[in-house]
C-alpha cells in the first residue's frame, strides 16, 4: 500500500505595504511616540518624559485596558536573599528550551529586582507578610519563591494603577501628551527606510479626530500580543497584533513567531464559547492545587520533575494528550483542599470569576483546557530594544528580545516590559544627546494597499485555531494557509475603519505565523507538531526570521544558535 502523498506546500504569501485608510487630515510632531499603555508603554513614556522634550503616548482604548491589567500571577524577580539572579537565569533558560538569548535573560534577571523596587517607590502596593516584607510565591518552571503579587491575584491591575497614577501626576507637563481611543494604522518611513512616525485613527472631537499623521524622531511599539488571532484566548479584545502587523508591513525583521504559548489552565466554558476566556493563574498550582483527568487521576506526577508546576508548554502538552486518551475536551484543577478562606483571600478575582460561572473552587473541581495566552516571538530587537528598522523600537509582548526563547517562563512578561522599557528610554536619550535620529520627512503612501472586511474575523480565527493552534501538522497548516490566502486575494469594497484594520492585521499575522510554523519541523516549547513530535537539536536549534521584501513577499531565514547547558 502506497503512503499518502505529502500535503501541498503553504500558499505563497504576499503582504501589501499599507492598510487601505483615508489620507491623514491632521499632523503633529514630537520627539518620541510610544504606542501602548501596558507596563512597557507606560514605563517607557514616564522614563522618556524625564529625558526628552516631547512624548506622545497613544492608546487604543483607554489607559487601563491593555493586557497588563489582566495579569494575575505576578512579576518574577530574585528578591529573596535565598534566591539569586543566576537561579532565575537558569529557570528561564530551561523553560525556553534552548532558544533564549543568554545576554537578554541576564539583563532581565540582574536588572529586574531594582526595577521592581522602583515600582514600589512609584506607588505599587504588593502583598506583604506580617514582617512587612513583600510576599513571594512560586509558579510553573520556578525552583524558588520569586513571584511578587498584589491584591492576591490582581498584580497587573495594581501595577497598571500605580503607573497610570504616576502619569496623571505629570499630565499637566506640556512635554507629554496622551491620546486615547487611537488605533495606529501604519508606520511612516523616510526615503532611507527609517521609521519617522505613524498614521493613527482617533475617535474623538475637534482637530485630533479621524486619521492623522504623527511625526517623530523615534517610535516605540508596546502594543501587546496577538491573542485574538485564535477563537479562544486569555487576551483582551484589543489584542489584535496591531504593532506586529504594522512592523511586518514596514519591513521589520520578525523572529520566532511560531512560538505561541497556550496557557494550560484556562476555565473551560464549553465548545461553543469563544473570545477572551477566564484564566486560572499558575499561582493556584503554586499554592498546591493539582490537575486530574475526568476519572480523577493525577497525570502530571512522573511527567516532569516539577509535576504540576512544570513549564507551561510541558503541562499544556500533557493536558492535550490526556484529553485525547480519555476522549474529553477538558481536564480538572483540584484546589478544594486549599480551603475556602485561603482561596478567597489569596485568589479573590479567580474565585469570583468561577462563581460567576456557577463553580466554587472550594467545593468543585474546576474544568480547564489550554487556550492561547502569550506570543513568545515578535519584532526582533536587540538589548536596547532596537528593531532592524532605524528609528523603531519595540518592547513587551510585541517584541522578541530573546528572553522567552521557545516558551515563556511564568511571570517573566511583566518583568521584561519593565526592564526593557527602561533600556529603550535610556538608549533613545543617549542617541538624541549624540545628535542621532534627527527629524526627517516621511515618504507619501503609494497604492499598495489592502483591506479585509471585519466580518471575516471569525473565519480567520477558526482557520488559525484548527490548523495553526495548540497542535499543528503540515496538512493542517497547508489548509489554514489556503483559507487565509483566499481571504487575502478577494478583497471586497469597504471603507476602512478600526474593525476592518484589526481584521487585516490578524490575517497578515496568521499568514506569517503559519508560514514560519510550517517550516519548523520539530516540537519545541510552544510549537507542537503532530507529525514531528520530538525536539530536534541537530537541525532546528536556532531562530527563524521573516521579513517582508520590496515586492510584498515574505522571506524566511534560519539562524542556528549554540547549545545551552540546561541541566
Amino acid at each position: 500500500m502506497q503512503p499518502p502523498p505529502p500535503p501541498p506546500p503553504p500558499a505563497p504569501v504576499r503582504v501589501p505595504r499599507w492598510l487601505d485608510a483615508p489620507e491623514p487630515g491632521w499632523t503633529t510632531a514630537v520627539d518620541v511616540i510610544v504606542v501602548g499603555t501596558g507596563i512597557a508603554g507606560l514605563t517607557a513614556a514616564l522614563r522618556l518624559r524625564e529625558q526628552v522634550d516631547t512624548v506622545l503616548l497613544v492608546t487604543k482604548t483607554v489607559l487601563n485596558e491593555g493586557s497588563t491589567s489582566w495579569a494575575q500571577g505576578g512579576i518574577a524577580a530574585a528578591m529573596d536573599p535565598a534566591d539569586s539572579p543566576e537561579e532565575h537565569l537558569h529557570d528561564t533558560l530551561v523553560a525556553g528550551v534552548g532558544l533564549c538569548d543568554v545576554e537578554a535573560v541576564t539583563a532581565l534577571v540582574t536588572e529586574g529586582p531594582v526595577r521592581v523596587r522602583e515600582l514600589v517607590a512609584l506607588g505599587a502596593e504588593f502583598d506583604r507578610g506580617s514582617d512587612g516584607e513583600i510576599l513571594l510565591t512560586r509558579e510553573g518552571g520556578h525552583h524558588r519563591d520569586r513571584i511578587a503579587h498584589a491584591g492576591g491575584d490582581a498584580t497587573g491591575k495594581e501595577i497598571s494603577r500605580a503607573l497610570i497614577e504616576a502619569l496623571h501626576r505629570v499630565q499637566s507637563d506640556p512635554g507629554i501628551q496622551v491620546i486615547e481611543h487611537a488605533l495606529v494604522v501604519d508606520l511612516l518611513q523616510d526615503l532611507s527606510g527609517r521609521v519617522c512616525g505613524v498614521t493613527v485613527h482617533v475617535i474623538g472631537e475637534g482637530q485630533v479626530d479621524g486619521v492623522g499623521a504623527a511625526h517623530a524622531r523615534a517610535v516605540v511599539l508596546a502594543t501587546g500580543g496577538l491573542g485574538q488571532i485564535y477563537s479562544s484566548t486569555t487576551n483582551p479584545s484589543v489584542s489584535t497584533g496591531d504593532g506586529m502587523a504594522i512592523a511586518l508591513r514596514a519591513g521589520a525583521v520578525m523572529a520566532d513567531v511560531e512560538f505561541v504559548q497556550f496557557h494550560p489552565t484556562v476555565l473551560w466554558l464549553g465548545e461553543e464559547v469563544g473570545g477572551q476566556q477566564p484564566l486560572i493563574s499558575e499561582a493556584v498550582r503554586g499554592e498546591g492545587a493539582f490537575l486530574v483527568d475526568v476519572q480523577g487521576v493525577r497525570f502530571m506526577q512522573g511527567a516532569h520533575e516539577l509535576a504540576d508546576l512544570a513549564p507551561r508548554d510541558v503541562v499544556s502538552r500533557a493536558i492535550v494528550a490526556r484529553m485525547e486518551s480519555t476522549g474529553t475536551n477538558h481536564v480538572f484543577l483540584d484546589a478544594r483542599h486549599l480551603g475556602r478562606d485561603f482561596l478567597e483571600q489569596r485568589f479573590p478575582s479567580i474565585v469570583a470569576s468561577c462563581r460567576e460561572h456557577g463553580l466554587d473552587p472550594a467545593s468543585d473541581l474546576i474544568p480547564v483546557a489550554p487556550a492561547q495566552h502569550y506570543a513568545s516571538g515578535g519584532i526582533r530587537t536587540d538589548l536596547d530594544g532596537r528593531s532592524s528598522l532605524e528609528g523603531l523600537y519595540a518592547c513587551g509582548e510585541v517584541s522578541c528580545t530573546g528572553v522567552h526563547g521557545a516558551n515563556r517562563l511564568a511571570s517573566n512578561s511583566l518583568l521584561e516590559g519593565l526592564v526593557f522599557a527602561h533600556r529603550i528610554a535610556d538608549d533613545i536619550t543617549r542617541r538624541f544627546a549624540a545628535g542621532d535620529l534627527v527629524a526627517t520627512t516621511p515618504q507619501p503612501r503609494d497604492d499598495d494597499t489592502t483591506l479585509v472586511r471585519a466580518q471575516h474575523r471569525g473565519e480567520i480565527q477558526q482557520a488559525m485555531t484548527e490548523g495553526s493552534g495548540v497542535v499543528r501538522s503540515a496538512a493542517s497548516m497547508a489548509a489554514t494557509a489556503a483559507d487565509l490566502a483566499e481571504l487575502a486575494v478577494s478583497p471586497e469594497p469597504e471603507v476602512g475603519g478600526p474593525t476592518s484594520w484589526e481584521t487585516t492585521n490578524l490575517l497578515h499575522l496568521g499568514q506569517l505565523l503559519t508560514l514560519m510554523a510550517s517550516q519548523r519541523e520539530e516540537t519545541r516549547g510552544g510549537h507542537v507538531r503532530s507529525d514531528f513530535t520530538e525536539r530536534d537539536d541537530v537541525h532546528w536549534l536556532g531562530h527563524t526570521h521573516a521579513v517582508r521584501c520590496a515586492d510584498g513577499g515574505l522571506s524566511t531565514t534560519f539562524h542556528p544558535t549554540e547549545p545551552q547547558d540546561l541541566t
